[in-house]
């Protein structure tokens, strides 16, 4: 047995022996291999890096980029470019990757290249080295290689290459690749940059890459046209239609670029549209029809503003772009609407800026410093979407005060009260500059709303007994402005800070102070001069603004009451005069000069009352945004409020529209002749419609000389705007029918087309077309069959058509023209174009996603771009499920008493709430009162008399003949409480007394039952997240563990519906507030003896009021 086990240990020990010298060969022939490898990664691991260990690791990927091994070159230079990714210098590295820019390897040459672009300015001479070799790429077969090539040699910024540099450009600008196109845009710029004399040569490739049909080109070539020659606006004329058309397939920044330029554009070459008497429909009757008689009559008559086609084209191609995911598009395209769109189409852009606040802080702070901007113009723009402005907890501070100075914008006599509870909230912040801020936007509130003043004043007043002296300091001084209003009426107020003066030790708040009762001593003549005398102890140790005003209280008051302080104020000027700072010694000698006669003093002396009690205007108290629309929106000027370098100011509105046909694009012959057989206006629309042009696979298969047309190319963009979830096959299908559509209606009066002639007319409804195409029409009616599949975004589409062939917007496509649309002029009236459906586009713009105030107006009937028909044409009844109020689960029998019988003269009142829907109106709660007459004699004509002024409406019960002792009544009534749980003043009266009661709701009152689904809840409840979700943990008494009890003690404290649930533990409940029918889900999830409450509902105070009950109620005593 011992030998069997001894043999197979030494049988097993040879084995290892063998595996171990197998290993050991193994790792002797590969050492030989990879020793250079293997040594960069030991100094990687024991020196930290070759960005550490310089010497060392460089000389080692030095060694690799040398090698003759490709593989060791790839690595190395992975290793660089990660190296100059971490921002380390890698320029010593330069001699030895500049060798590698001939390899044949692809993916070498295009690391060296990231690297020579990231170096050549530095080492220029090694650089230059390589310049044949550069020249030799840009002749290279793959595209990358010779962009990369162009890159490199435009980053060698040495003047003796500039004319290689200019070649290499105007080579590229004819490259087949858009890239390299795109490239040689690029390089533009920098050239430019090296060489201004290069800019009429530069200028020239400009124009050519301008014309270029590739939307990756399009946005390089305008950032490099704003570069170079932002004042050559002529060469945008021939290619601001193509622009507006491909603008919605360009990349983001490039879109940001082209909106930018266009915008400047625009200003220049239409007239404003800010004008009363415009008409804005894209195509009007006078906008194409000149009447002979209107010529005659009113030659000398002002015309009507009239949009122009191409600027409404614009407006039409931008619009979309507000659905963008860069916030920087949606603010281009913003300020876009803002400058250049008529008044009543801005408010379009309200719910896409709104959106922009849910991005990151850097981008909320630029979005609101517009949006404060703007409000200060437009208030009703943003005026719906208030509670998007209210401050959160979290927000930084200047991210606050931005909400702060728009909410006070937004300010008004309906929305000041809401406005006024949130600076109530937000002055007890723990965050002292915002408290302060609020301060001053009350202050500002009270100067504009003239109703609110004195209850301002009144808040104020409190706030200066607080605890933290900036708040303090802060209210004095706007309590100083606000008085200079009427300072007669509040000689109190100045007296009440008299008093508080020892406590305040901030010097603004100390000099506002002094210089009120210096500038209304005479209100308060007891007061000042005793505030003079604590003066003139402390005034060595004042701040110097306090001295100052000191002084001036001196000198008012002797002027005003010198039997009593005359020593004083000789004893304030005496220590004026040696104090240490010039400008308390240099205001010390002109008072004593000007209020003290001696033989020196001038004739001034005489006016020294006149000078110190001027009255003084009261100071206009404007907001810091209010000078800022000088500069354009969205640009680093306009956030800086300092005019930038390189900051192009938008020119002014022209009175008189320059030519339009500079924007006419001329036809080529050949187009002309191509398909003699085809009638005459439709070839000229096909020729009109193509600017599409990288292939021409749809041109042949159109077969009517047209391809991918501007019109529909313009029409599948806005279809793609209008109806997300469709597809690219759906999109060309609109874009088809669309064009068909246009083709048809381009006919002559005495033919028509079928299909498509039938969709315009569905989409149109125009009386006037019936009258200018009765055939058209007729014939189309009698196949108007598939019109109605067709007639959303379809119409939209074929409106847009009819647009781009009236305005003659056909963008370049080699031969891109206009002619055509000229010739249609000429021989059509086309009554077909006189009306445009633009709301039919259907955006994310219109999903009111915001919830906003209610708006009940209905769906305008007037066909133009409004956001009447954009954002109030869709319910949000049409998405939201069926919600029906229920019977309530549980109504309690507790009474409140309204009028106790001594107060009442033996009359008692009790009232309660049925939680039954009010019969006296629908936003009214329903409230039950008992009557008793515990007195000894009758009582007659027992009635209501409502006193309440807060805006609540009250339905009074019919009036009780009369009540005999002992007797008792019971009547209802119906309050609209406004979802608030303030009281409701009323009047009890008698025949002889008369008694004021209030009726004091709980929130759980202002609330009817509703019934809905578990999936119904768990979506609305989504649509209420954020500011709309108030929650809460509380743990349980022991006898609420048991689900029964948590029901019940939920519905007693409110009138809630219960949903039914398939969850253990969790308990949801529905309902909606009386007045406005908002939603109120409450959501209570159990575990063990704690709880953890929800509530949902967008009146934020409703759902807070309601938790803090819910957690009184479930929670442990």
């Amino acid at each position: 047995m011992n030998g069997g086990l001894s043999g197979l240990r030494s049988e097993a020990a040879g084995v290892v022996r063998t595996v171990l010298v197998s290993a050991e060969n193994l790792q002797l022939t590969l050492r030989s291999d990879v020793s250079l490898e293997e040594r960069a990664f030991s100094d990687r691991l024991h020196c930290g890096g070759p960005e550490e260990a310089k010497g060392k690791g460089n000389e080692d990927l030095k060694e690799m980029l040398e090698s003759t091994k490709e593989s060791l070159k790839l690595e190395a230079m992975k290793r660089v470019v990660g190296l100059i990714a971490r921002g380390k210098n890698a320029s010593e590295l330069f001699p030895a990757v500049v060798k590698n820019v001939a390899n044949k390897n692809i993916e070498l040459k295009k690391l060296v290249y990231v690297y020579l672009v990231r170096y050549a300015e530095e080492q220029q001479d090694l650089a230059l080295l390589s310049i044949s070799t550069f020249q030799r790429a840009l002749k290279d077969p793959n595209q990358l290689i010779r962009a990369s090539a162009l890159r490199v040699l435009s980053s060698i910024r040495v003047p003796i290459i500039v004319p290689i540099m200019m070649l290499a450009i105007k080579e590229a600008a004819t490259d087949l690749s858009p890239y390299v196109r795109k490239t040689s845009a690029h390089a533009i710029q920098k050239l430019y940059s090296l060489d201004a004399d290069q800019k009429e040569h530069l200028i020239e490739v400009i124009e050519k890459l301008l014309k270029d049909k590739s939307t990756l080109v399009a946005g390089s070539v305008v950032m490099a046209f704003e570069e170079v020659c932002p004042e050559r606006i002529d060469l945008i004329h021939k290619n601001y239609r193509k622009l507006c058309n491909l603008l919605m397939d360009v990349e983001e920044w490039g879109q940001v670029v082209i909106i930018n330029m266009l915008t400047r554009y625009a200003r220049t070459q239409f007239v404003s549209p800010w004008r009363e008497d415009g008409v804005f429909e894209e195509n009007s009757d006078k906008a194409f029809y000149d009447s002979d008689e209107e010529k005659k009559e009113g030659a000398a008559q002002t015309k009507p503003y009239v949009m122009d086609p191409d600027h409404r084209l614009l407006l039409r191609c931008t619009k979309p772009l507000l659905q963008s995911r860069n916030t920087a598009v949606v603010m281009c395209v913003a300020q876009l609407y803002w400058h250049l769109a008529p008044k009543h189409e801005v408010s379009i852009v309200t719910k896409s800026l709104v959106r922009l606040l849910r991005s990151h802080r850097e981008v909320q702070y630029v979005v609101l410093q517009n949006i404060a901007t703007m409000s200060i113009q437009r208030k009703g723009m943003f005026e719906p979407f208030m509670k998007s402005f209210y401050v959160r907890s979290t927000d930084a501070t200047h991210i606050k005060t931005l909400k702060l100075e728009i909410l006070t914008n937004l300010a008004n006599e309906a929305n000041i009260s809401t406005i006024l509870r949130e600076f109530q909230t937000y002055v007890k912040s723990q965050d002292k500059a915002f408290a302060a801020a609020t301060i001053q936007a009350i202050g500002r509130c009270a100067t504009n709303i003239s109703e609110i003043t004195d209850a301002c004043l009144n808040g104020l007043v409190l706030l200066l007994s607080n605890r933290d002296e900036t708040v303090v300091a802060e209210s004095v001084v706007v309590i100083k402005k606000l008085l200079q209003t009427q300072p007669s009426q509040h000689s109190d107020i100045i007296k009440h800070m008299a008093k508080l003066f020892d406590n305040i030790t901030v010097p603004m708040a100390r000099a506002s102070i002094l210089w009120l009762i210096g500038e209304y001593c005479e209100h308060v003549p007891k007061i000042a001069p005793d505030v003079l005398r604590k003066m003139a102890k402390t005034f060595t140790s004042e701040e110097d603004i306090v001295k100052l005003q000191t002084v001036n209280l001196a000198a008012k008051l002797y002027l005003t009451n010198s039997k009593q302080t005359k020593l004083l104020t000789q004893y304030i000027l005496n220590l004026g005069k040696y104090d240490q700072n010039y400008d308390i010694r240099d205001r010390t000698r002109f008072i004593r000069q000007l209020i003290v006669p001696n033989e020196k003093s001038g004739a001034l002396s005489k006016y020294a009352r006149r000078i110190l009690l001027a009255p003084k205007p009261a100071p206009v108290l404007q907001s810091a945004f209010k000078d800022r629309d000088r500069f354009q929106l969205g640009t680093l000027s306009h956030t800086l409020n300092s005019k930038a370098t390189g900051y192009l100011e938008l020119s002014d509105w022209p009175d008189v529209a320059p030519d339009q046909s500079v924007r006419n694009v001329e036809v080529v012959e050949a187009v002309k002749e191509w398909a003699p057989t085809v009638s005459k206006t439709k070839a000229a629309k096909s020729d009109d419609d193509k600017f599409y042009s990288d292939s021409g696979e749809e041109e042949e298969a159109e077969g009517s000389g047209g391809g991918s047309s501007s019109g529909s190319s313009e029409d599948s963009s806005s279809s793609s705007g209008s109806d997300e979830s469709g597809s690219e096959e759906d999109s060309e299908e609109k874009s088809d029918s669309s064009e068909d559509s246009d083709k048809s209606y381009s006919q002559s009066e005495k033919s028509s087309d079928s299909g498509s002639d039938k969709k315009k007319k569905k989409t149109l409804k125009n009386k006037k077309l019936q009258k200018a195409s009765k055939d058209s029409e007729s014939d189309g009616g009698k196949r108007n069959g598939q019109a109605g599949s067709g007639s959303g975004s379809a119409s939209a589409s074929s409106e847009e058509s009819s647009s781009e062939s009236e305005s003659g917007s056909g963008s370049e496509s080699g031969s891109d023209s206009d002619s055509g649309t000229e010739q249609k002029r000429r021989t059509k009236p086309r009554p077909p174009k006189k009306v445009e459906v633009k709301d039919c586009e259907m955006s994310l713009l219109d999903l009111d996603d915001f919830s906003p105030a209610a708006v009940t107006t209905p769906k305008s009937s007037i066909l133009s771009p409004s956001l009447l028909s954009d954002l109030q044409g869709l319910s949000l009844s049409s998405s939201t499920p069926a919600i029906q109020v229920s019977s309530p689960v549980f109504v309690p029998v507790h009474s409140h008493e309204l009028l106790h019988r001594m107060t009442g003269k033996g009359l008692a009142a009790q009232y309660h709430f049925p939680r039954q829907p009010c019969i006296y109106g629908d936003h009214m709660v329903s409230v039950q009162l008992t009557v008793n007459n515990h007195g000894d004699h009758a009582l007659e004509d027992i009635h209501i008399s409502e006193k309440t002024s807060t805006g609540q409406s009250i339905h009074c019960f019919r009036p009780i003949e009369c009540l005999e002792p002992e007797a008792s009544a019971t009547v209802s009534m119906g309050v609209d409480f406004n979802d608030s749980t303030q009281a409701a003043g009323l009047q009890l009266c008698t025949k002889t007394d008369t008694f004021s009661v209030s009726i004091q709701p709980t929130v759980g009152e202002l609330l009817l039952p509703v019934t809905m689904t578990e999936q119904d809840f768990s979506r609305e409840q989504g649509k209420l997240q954020g500011m709309n979700e108030s929650s809460a943990s509380v743990t349980m008494a022991p006898e609420t563990v048991s689900s029964q009890p948590i029901s019940k003690k939920v519905v007693s404290v409110a009138n809630v519906g219960v949903v039914p649930s398939g969850q253990d533990g969790v308990h949801r409940f529905a309902a909606k507030l009386v007045s406005s029918g908002a939603l109120v889900l409450v959501c209570v999830v159990q575990k063990d003896s704690s709880a953890q409450l929800t509530v949902n509902t967008e009146r934020t105070i409703v759902g807070s009021m309601l938790l803090r009950e819910l957690q009184t109620a479930l929670g442990a005593p």
